[in-house]
């Protein structure tokens, strides 16, 4: 029951031609291209390119009374295209039809060449009708570019004295973008548009903040739980939509009760999603099931299942276009209890779903991740053992063991993952190995979560921080495939609180390189530099980082890393140098390291950028608040 779409491959990217036709204006233009073609008495569909199925899936052409599907590429004559056997373009003529649909943007010239097969008194009509305007696009001239298409969507709340506050900044300019806007539309629970509005990204790389309490003030709306649908038009260099989002409340003390962070949705949509968490005694977990597309998701067309349990249960009810529905997972699976954890069947419909945890009166949010279905083991990592050192690793933090208790949930991420044969590596923030779990050949079906105070035992933690590699261990197995995730889990040890991230291994810090590893934001890789971005959060909450400096390979001894204070305009406040131990961490707050005079000049808004020419950080950050409550995800680099 997926969708017959082309959303992103690892080997190409992403399609253009899927997010130029599930946008949301686009789907409007499309209905009305559709309504008028069903009054045509004889329809043929011309797919030269082959996108009349993906068309298909989210605007069903079929409704259109069809003459036959014509092809360009004689490689796809009798192929099955919406029900019929395609034909070579030659016979187009033989179909008698009122009206031929070019399955194309920028058709004029495919349709010329076929012109002469066409009835003069024919129409012609294409998917150029359904072209945004000119106004939401960056280049105008070649309309399936990337960069005319660099949206995403993010969990967007104002209700129940619940508020969302999404920001980041305007790194388009740092690739010579010029002028950059939003094109922003906010729908509700049920898909309706609640508001619709453009708004000018600040020059230079300045702050981009979208606070949901202002948005419901400025245009009068009710309490909202939905979507906020982000355009960017005049971008460059990316066509990536990265954010950070905030959850709080404004109730007990300020959000002791409600506050949680998570970053940019992943735009394109994926067959499968792991890493949902199974709710521990006492806990609720809801999976927001958000349509991302302009078709009703149909009932049975999302399941869960327990990771390793080919037992699908399916919800049984369809979500109409754009709407969004909390699903509680105690409806599919009852009996689900941390550490289980579960796999999405998303056919899809969502792009990377978020899921809330509530326990009591506290909540946070996190997000799952795109299960690959197009993976094997690859024999080559184990081999290049000696030349990658630990090639992938996937680190996160240990935070204060004083305050926090930090756990660690290995998560399978490829339908073909049937044993992980991984260690645990904790190392303080000095950048020595203190400790090391062996998981063995972890099969598919286990759940084992581990703290590290199980790793620690009576050992201090010299420094008062460090953190985790989850890294392959060839001695157990040889079964890597390089797409090595977790989820990590902190809890306050006080008050109650606990928030969670979950990302994927990445090779750090070495000259050599493997497979596009280490990755690079821009140019090609190694990527052995780094640039962060870091949100701080408004009063009454502080801000705290975790900078991790991990290296597959002995790299330098130690980093040289600017922590840059900018105010919302950009502009530079203050810098401090810092110096983290090769294999170390630091962990820091904002309030101690720049003092109250440069935060004031900094103001509200303001935000930090992390960078370092010499070597690849990996970094967390998290808001704490007034009394017991924090927030935690990881950082998003440019």
């Amino acid at each position: 029951m997926q969708l017959d779409i082309e959303t992103f491959s690892n080997r190409s990217g992403g399609n253009s031609f899927y997010k130029a036709v599930s946008h949301p204006v686009a789907a409007r233009l499309a209905a009305q291209l559709i309504d008028r073609l069903s009054g045509v008495r004889r329809v043929a569909i011309y797919d030269p390119l082959g996108f009349a199925a993906g068309f298909d899936a989210l605007h069903d052409l079929r409704r259109l009374p069809l003459a036959g599907v014509f092809v360009q590429d004689v490689t796809a004559v009798g192929r099955p295209v919406l029900g019929y056997a395609a034909q070579p373009v030659t016979e187009l003529a033989a179909a008698e039809a009122d009206c031929v649909l070019v399955a194309a943007f920028d058709a004029d010239r495919l349709a010329a060449q076929i012109r002469h097969l066409i009835p003069a008194r024919a129409e012609i009509a294409s998917f150029d009708s359904l072209r945004l305007p000119d106004e939401l696009l960056t280049n105008r001239r070649t309309y399936l570019d990337p960069l005319n298409f660099a949206t995403n969507f993010a969990f967007f709340r104002d209700a129940g004295g619940l508020h969302t506050r999404l920001v980041t900044a305007n790194y388009w300019s740092g690739y010579g973008a010029r002028e950059v806007a939003l094109a922003l539309i906010l729908f509700d629970a049920e898909g309706r548009v609640l508001a619709e509005w453009r708004e000018a990204a600040p020059p230079g790389l300045g702050a981009i903040v979208l606070d949901s309490r202002a948005i419901r003030a400025r245009f009068g709306l009710p309490a909202f739980t939905g979507q906020l649908f982000l355009h960017v038009v005049g971008a460059a260099g990316h066509d990536i939509v990265k954010y950070a989002l905030d959850t709080f409340a404004d109730d007990d003390a300020a959000g002791a009760a409600t506050l949680s962070c998570t970053h940019d949705a992943n735009s394109w949509p994926a067959d499968f999603y792991a890493g949902l968490p199974a709710p521990d005694e006492g806990e609720r977990v809801t999976l927001w099931v958000q349509n991302s597309h302009p078709c009703a998701i149909p009932a049975g067309a999302i399941g869960l299942n327990l990771m390793g349990d080919g037992t699908l249960l399916r919800l049984e009810r369809p979500i109409a276009p754009f709407a969004s529905y909390p699903l509680d997972i105690a409806e599919l699976l009852p009996r689900a209890r941390w550490p289980q954890q579960i796999e999405l069947r998303a056919g899809k419909y969502m792009v990377r779903p978020r899921y809330e945890v509530t326990r009591a009166a506290r909540r946070r949010i996190a997000h799952v991740n795109v299960e690959r279905t197009d993976l094997a083991p690859d024999p080559r990592i184990a081999e290049l053992g000696s030349l990658m050192g630990k090639g992938f690793l996937l680190p996160a933090p240990v935070l204060p063991p004083e305050a926090w208790r930090s756990i660690l949930l290995p998560t399978p991420m490829a339908t073909t993952q049937r044993r992980l044969p991984i260690a645990a590596l904790l190392y303080d923030a000095a950048g020595d190995e203190v400790a090391r779990h062996d998981f063995g050949a972890l099969e598919r079906f286990r759940s084992l979560a581990l703290s590290a105070d199980e790793m620690l035992g009576s050992k201090e933690l010299a420094g008062g921080w460090g953190h985790i590699e989850l890294v392959y261990d060839f001695a157990a197995g040889n079964e890597a495939d390089g797409w090595l995730h977790a989820l990590f889990r902190y809890e306050a040890r006080h008050g109650g609180h606990a928030a969670e991230t979950s990302f994927g291994a990445h090779i750090f810090n070495t000259a050599l390189t493997y497979k596009s590893e280490p990755q690079s934001y821009a140019g090609r890789p190694p990527g052995l530099s780094t640039r962060l971005f870091l949100r701080l959060g408004a009063s009454p909450f502080d801000t705290f980082c975790h900078l991790i400096y991990p290296a597959s390979t002995p790299w330098h001894a130690a980093s040289a890393t600017d922590l840059v204070l900018h105010d919302r305009a950009g502009r530079e406040v203050a810098r401090r140098r810092v110096a983290i131990p090769c294999s170390g961490s630091l962990f820091w707050r904002y309030s101690e390291m720049f003092d109250a005079a440069e935060r004031g000049d900094a103001g509200a808004d303001a935000y930090i950028i992390v960078r370092d020419t010499t070597c690849r950080l990996f970094g967390y950050h998290g808001l704490l608040g007034p009394s017991t409550s924090f927030s935690l995800d990881h950082m998003f680099g440019f």
